[in-house]
Formats: structure tokens, sequence, C-alpha cells
């Protein structure tokens, strides 16, 4: 089915809402990137159409937890797993907050975005020629010294992403009514 015959799906097709269906056959480091760039799909795709008013809205008391503070936090996780940990580079925080959950009243979502996107690209291309056996050491937290390969952080990303998108979808029905993938 990989032929393009109606009804095949193929790595560069995409779904109606814009992101690229994850690779259904390939190898394993084609399949891992697939599917972080799926999920990072579908944390823009959560924030698309919404205000600056609307990304900065909480779901429920007592959390504050935003979609806009979602955007801020996974740029922040991308800096630190691909940056601080693969490439052993030592690089400050993106945002005042280490966490990127504190919003700057200044900073809405369009730069809240340029940033997350510089910092996935930054992150690609630190990866570009290393293999999924390199590895990097965490830089803090419990296990912090602990080597792990980059097929580790691949994984624990996706999780990451899948997780907080869980988030995302929650928060985007609280702003609008708008459910789905």
């Amino acid at each position: 089915m990989a032929d393009g015959a109606p009804g095949s799906l193929q790595t560069s097709q995409t779904l109606p809402d814009g992101r690229a269906i994850p690779p259904l056959t390939g190898d394993e480091r084609l399949m891992l990137e697939g599917w972080l760039d799926f999920h990072r799909g579908t944390l823009l795709l959560k924030c698309s159409g919404l205000d600056d008013a609307q990304v900065r809205r909480a779901s429920v008391e007592p959390s504050v937890l935003t979609l806009l503070g979602l955007v801020q936090h996974l740029a922040e996780v991308e800096r630190n797993w691909f940056q601080r940990v693969v490439a052993g580079l030592d690089v400050p925080p993106v945002f005042e907050d280490p966490t990127g959950y504190a919003l700057d009243p200044a900073r809405g979502l369009d730069e809240a975005v340029g940033i997350w996107r510089r910092e996935v690209e930054r992150g690609r291309e630190l990866c570009a020629g290393r293999s999924l056996e390199d590895t990097g050491r965490m830089v803090d937290g419990p296990v912090a010294g602990a080597e792990v390969s980059l097929r580790w952080v691949y994984i624990h990303l996706i999780e990451e992403y899948a997780r907080h998108n869980g988030h995302a979808d929650l928060l985007r029905e609280r702003i609008d009514g708008v459910t789905g993938a």
C-alpha cells in the first residue's frame, strides 16, 4: 500500500488538520522522529485559532496551567534534553522561570511559538549527525549524571508531549469546547 494507490498511507501524507501522519513503516529513527513531530504538531493544533487571552486561560482552580504555559514549558523541555543533555551544552533556561510555565504579560502566543520553533530546530540540528546509541548525561533532577541514549531522549520526549497534549485537550475544551486529536 505504500505505492501511492488510493487509500495508501505514505510518510509524506497529512491528516485533514495539517499534521504529518507518522510513518507506519521504516527504520526506528524515522519512526521516533515522525512520532515526535506528530506530537509537536498536535500541540500547535491545540493552540490554533486562539487569541492571547484565550491561551492564558487556566483550566480550573487551583491549577494555573495554560496553553501558553505548555508551549513555553515544551520549549524548555526541547532545550534541556537536546542541548543540555544530548549535546552537553551549558545553556541557560529559555524563560525567566526554568519550568516555562510562568507567563510574562508582554509575551503572547506568536512570540512563544517562535521561541519554541527555534528550540525544536536547534534540537534537530544537534541530533542530525548522532546515532540513537549516542549518549548524554542528565544535568539535574534525582538522577543527575545518569547516562541516557538519544533513543531514550526521543522516547521520553514523545511521552512528555503526549502527556501534555492530554492537558492541552482539556484546556482547549474548557476555552471554547473544541475537542479531538
